[in-house]
């Protein structure tokens, strides 16, 4: 998502969202879910923790956060 501190601006055509050289930012509740999901595999519930983004290019950023939380792969 859009990160909360960016102002988001809509494209010239009125289509969407312009989110060329906008940051991006974990959703803070997708944030809570990989934190638990690395405490399941600490408690040896969980074999693997694999962070899945369906977004944009841009969020490859995103993943790495959730890689540097404790996942053990990303998937754009």
């Amino acid at each position: 998502m859009v990160d909360y501190n960016v102002k988001v601006r809509v494209k010239s055509d009125n289509t969407g969202v312009d989110i060329a050289n906008v940051k991006m930012s974990m959703n803070p509740f997708d944030e809570i879910a990989v934190e638990e999901a690395v405490r399941l595999k600490e408690k040896g519930l969980v074999t693997e923790v694999i962070a899945v983004s369906c977004g944009v290019a841009q969020c490859q950023e995103t993943l790495r956060t959730a890689m540097a939380i404790g996942a053990d792969r990303a998937i754009l």
